[in-house]
């Protein structure tokens, strides 16, 4: 089997799993998640940035508004979900944004390469 045929046949259960684990990570006592190093925006920001290019690759036939507003829409749950004392974790609207703002850069960016590959 061809390594483009393995990426067209599991583009979409990486991007479920990818989606997974993240939430997992998110809902993880502060204390034991894992850290970039370099802040809790730059870990919102790399965690949605590599879920919108997965999702743009797994669902590309869906309109990138209904991906964005899908994954934002995730990023609330994240939010939410964080607020729940037994969770552990701070919830913060700005984490929201955080992770909007990769959103919107990825698929951005993944839109320039797609209309630059057809010409």
């Amino acid at each position: 089997m061809a390594l483009i045929d393995l990426y067209h046949r599991f583009k979409v259960p990486v991007f479920w799993t990818t989606l997974l684990i993240v939430y997992g990570l998110a809902i993880m006592p502060a204390d034991q998640a894992p850290d970039l190093g370099a802040g809790d925006k730059v870990n919102h920001m790399t965690a949605f940035f590599v879920l919108t290019l997965l999702g743009r690759a797994a669902y590309r036939p869906v309109a990138a508004w209904r991906l964005a507003t899908g994954l934002s829409l995730f990023g609330i749950l994240i939010e939410l979900t964080q607020a729940i004392p037994a969770v552990r974790r701070d919830a913060s609207v700005w984490d929201w944004v955080a992770d909007s703002a990769a959103i919107l850069i990825a698929l951005g960016a993944a839109l320039i390469v797609e209309r630059l590959r057809r010409r």
